[in-house]
C-alpha cells in the first residue's frame, strides 16, 4: 500500500493498493458512511438522441465520489467494490443520489474521507509496512503433487497443485530421474513467478521434500539458503495447516501475521479446554474483563472493529496496559474465534 496524500483537516487520505492484501485491508478500513472518490467508468445513455432502447450508450470515464453503503471483497478474484450514492454531479449526465459501484483496482489511486480512528490508521500503516516485505512460501510436496501456500496478511493464498509425471515405486520408469528433475523445475519456476522470496518452508510426509531441497542446493543455491525443511503428517492443504499450527512459521518470521494469529487462537482454545479461568470470550464477558483492567491480551475478529462497543473494549484494554491483536476472518483460526463470539481475552488473573 502506498499513501499518496494526507489532508488531516478534511480527514482525507489518498492511497494506492498494490496487492490483494492491500484490497483486503481497505475492505476493513472503509465502512458504511465513509466517502470514496476515484476515476471510474460508467455507461451513459443519451435519452435525447432518439436511439432505441437496445442501444446501450457509450462508456465515459470521470471522477466520481460515492458515500459507501456496502463493501464487497472477494480475495480469489482480487475484487473490491464500494457501492453507494453518488455525491457529485458529472456534466449533467449523473445526478446526485443515484447509485454506483466503484471497483477498486490495484495500482489505481483512491481517496478516502472518514473518521480516522486509531484502529483504522494502525491498519493502514500495517498495510504500508507489509508491502515492503518479500514473500514467504510454504511448499507442501509429495511424490507427484505439490501445493504452495503463499503467506498473506489475510491468510494463505493457495497455488497448485503442481503435478509430476513420476511412476510409483512398484513401476519404476527408466527416465524416473529426469521426470523428477522436470517436476522439481516446474515447482521452482512457479515459485520464481511469485517475486522476491524471503523464506521457503518445504514440508511433506516423505523424503521427496529432501530430494527437492537437494535439487535447490544444486540448481538454485540462493533459494536453498532461504529454505527450511519440516516433516508433516500430510501434504497439500492439510500439510500447510499443520505447519502453521506447530509454531515453525512464527519462529522463522516475525512478520508472518497468519502464524501469529493461529498460535494466539490455539493458545486461547487450549486454555478454554483446561478451564483454569485465565481466559474469557464473547462480547459481554470481554467488556466486563476490560472494565476491570483484567485483560492482558485481547483477540478480535477483523470485521468487528467497526462496532462501537468493540472499539470501546479495545480502547479500554490498551488504556489499562493490555494489548490488542486483530485476527483475520479469512483463515481457520479466525473462523474458530468467530465461533466463540468474535472476541477472546487472556487475563492477568481469574475473574
Amino acid at each position: 500500500m502506498q499513501i499518496k496524500k494526507q489532508d488531516r483537516k478534511n480527514q482525507l487520505i489518498e492511497v494506492v493498493a498494490e496487492s490483494t492484501d492491500d484490497l483486503w485491508h481497505l475492505s476493513h478500513i472503509v465502512g458504511e458512511g465513509d466517502v470514496v472518490s476515484t476515476l471510474t467508468t460508467r455507461r451513459i445513455q443519451d435519452t435525447n438522441s432518439g436511439k432505441t432502447r437496445a442501444d446501450r450508450g457509450v462508456k465515459k470515464t470521470f471522477y466520481l465520489t460515492v458515500k459507501v453503503e456496502k463493501v464487497s471483497f472477494h480475495k480469489y478474484t482480487s475484487n473490491l467494490r464500494f457501492t453507494g450514492t453518488i455525491q457529485n454531479e458529472v456534466e449533467d449526465l449523473i445526478t446526485v443520489g443515484s447509485y454506483h459501484t466503484i471497483n477498486v483496482e490495484i495500482n489505481k489511486p483512491i481517496k478516502i474521507i472518514k473518521n480516522w480512528d486509531k484502529w483504522s490508521l494502525r491498519r493502514l500503516n500495517t498495510a504500508v509496512d507489509a508491502s515492503k516485505r518479500p514473500t514467504e512460501i510454504i511448499v507442501a510436496i509429495e511424490d507427484n503433487t505439490t501445493d504452495l501456500g503463499i503467506i498473506k496478511q489475510y491468510g494463505i493464498e493457495y497455488r497448485g497443485p503442481i503435478t509430476g509425471d513420476i511412476s510409483g515405486k512398484r513401476n519404476i520408469q527408466k527416465d524416473r530421474k529426469s521426470k523428477t528433475m522436470d517436476y522439481y523445475a516446474d515447482i521452482t519456476s512457479t515459485i520464481k513467478q511469485l517475486g522476491d522470496v524471503n523464506k521457503l518452508i518445504i514440508v511433506g510426509p516423505g523424503f521427496t521434500k529432501n530430494g527437492y531441497y537437494d535439487y535447490l542446493q544444486d540448481k538454485e543455491p540462493s533459494l536453498a539458503k532461504k529454505s527450511v525443511l519440516e516433516a508433516t503428517g500430510a501434504g497439500g492443504h492439510a500439510g500447510i495447516e499443520e505447519v502453521l499450527k506447530n509454531g515453525l512459521v512464527e519462529s522463522l518470521s516475525k512478520d508472518a501475521k497468519i502464524a501469529k494469529e493461529t498460535t494466539a487462537v490455539n493458545k486461547l482454545l487450549e486454555a478454554i479446554a483446561k478451564s483454569m479461568g485465565d481466559v474469557t470470550y464473547g462480547k459481554n464477558q470481554c467488556l466486563s474483563a476490560a472494565n476491570m483492567g483484567a485483560i492482558e491480551k485481547l483477540l478480535v475478529v477483523d470485521h468487528m472493529i467497526r462496532d462501537n462497543t468493540i472499539q470501546n473494549i479495545m480502547n479500554t484494554t490498551e488504556n489499562m496496559g493490555g494489548s490488542v491483536e486483530i485476527i483475520s476472518s479469512e483463515h481457520d483460526a479466525g473462523k474458530q474465534l468467530e465461533a466463540l463470539g468474535n472476541l477472546g481475552a487472556f487475563l492477568r488473573y481469574p475473574i
